[in-house]
């Protein structure tokens, strides 16, 4: 598959730099967020989920109305929609963008935000739940006749849908995590797998979980591999460390002023990905070639938080280095958000493209042994 980038469109101007406390939906922002990102090549915009945030199926509409290739990342947590409706809202939403609708499944991962819509389970409840819910979904779509379904989270009598999604099978599925249940779950019914920027080392581990998962559960296919980076770019190395730790001091100072997204005595997160996160981070604040971590410890690790520091080459480099163990699809958004996505796309998403044509054509170093050369010369410092 060819290595393909991922996003974020923003409904407002506000950003983790600069919050503006109570915004609300700009929607000729929004369009125009989701056409740069279009027009520069982005292949993928994910539109997320959090109890007190926009309705994504809604705001994800608004994107495919407004973009041509761009495909649309609808994340959903099973415990807000039931499945028969999941599978007909995001069919409808496929059909409307002529085939671009993508589902990223969010298990949980913080009992007191489940809490907050009325989920109770526990964590590994959730992630059986979410099994049955992908099984129900696929179901839908490929069943030509009514069904049943008797589960332990779902059960229904001759459900019919007559909404198919464009290509006539099913939608691509993306689940995340580094929990061994998100491992579970992902390998063994996962068209993509989500991951958090960590160092080669640890996601040349992840990745190989995952796929031992897939061939556990008998695939003779793979999920593709997503990673998730927070780049901070500039022309050269001092200009990015500068503006590296210009946004370091914003993200601290906003939280410890209360304007963060994470309060200054937010507890230790539940979920694996963050606790692995920060762990990582004691280890060193440079790590490979430009990963840096005070970024996550600046935000608890709240969400995807690792940033890669450097001139658009060194950034480029990164990248590839990432593309070499298994990863096709780079997701990267920054802190200054639309000025930071416009310059990824005239600078770093050009720049890993030809470098690729330059290998499938020869000209490059190609990537024999590069996976593993990139895991055996990791190095970690201080930054």
């Amino acid at each position: 598959m060819p290595v393909e980038f991922i996003s974020l469109a923003f409904p407002n101007a506000s950003t983790e730099l600069e919050p503006i406390p109570g915004a609300s939906i700009d929607p000729d922002y929004l369009k125009r967020y989701a056409r740069n990102l279009d027009d520069y090549g982005f292949n993928y915009t994910l539109q997320p989920y959090d109890s007190s945030y926009f309705d994504p199926f809604t705001t994800g509409a608004t994107i495919a109305a407004a973009t041509n290739q761009l495909k649309v990342i609808i994340a959903l947590r099973p415990n807000t929609l039931y499945p028969t409706v999941a599978a007909k809202a995001l069919a409808t939403l496929d059909q409307l963008s002529k085939g671009r609708a993508v589902v990223h499944f969010i298990a949980g991962g913080s009992d007191v935000e489940q809490a907050r819509e009325g989920d109770f389970l526990s964590k590994d409840e959730r992630y059986a739940r979410l099994e049955e819910y992908i099984k129900i979904l696929k179901r839908a779509w490929e069943s030509p006749e009514p069904f049943d379904w008797e589960g332990k989270y779902y059960q229904f009598k001759q459900f019919s849908n007559r909404v198919r999604p464009v290509n006539g099978k099913s939608i691509p599925i993306s689940v995340g995590g580094s929990s061994d249940e998100a491992y579970r779950v992902g390998g063994s019914l996962a068209d993509i797998f989500g991951l958090w920027g960590e160092p080669l080392k640890e996601t040349k581990q992840q990745i190989d979980r995952v796929y031992a998962e897939a061939e556990k559960a008998g695939r003779t296919d793979r999920p593709r591999i997503w990673v998730t980076f927070r780049p901070i770019v500039a022309e050269t190395e001092e200009l990015a460390w500068q503006k590296a730790h210009k946004t370091l001091d914003a993200l601290q100072g906003n939280r410890a002023a209360g304007l963060g997204k994470v309060p200054a005595n937010a507890a230790a997160p539940q979920n694996v990905g963050s606790q692995r996160l920060l762990e990582i981070a004691k280890k060193g604040e440079v790590q490979d070639r430009a990963l840096w971590y005070p970024t996550v410890t600046a935000t608890n690790a709240r969400g995807a938080s690792t940033a890669l520091v450097g001139s658009y080459q060194t950034v480029i480099d990164s990248i590839l280095d990432y593309v070499d163990l298994g990863c096709d699809l780079i997701s990267i958004r920054g802190y200054d958000n639309l000025n930071d996505a416009i310059d990824y796309g005239r600078y770093i998403i050009p720049g890993v493209r030809k470098e690729l044509e330059k290998r499938a054509s020869g000209k490059g170093n190609g990537i024999v042994d590069k996976v593993t050369e990139a895991v055996e010369s990791v190095t970690v410092r201080d930054g």
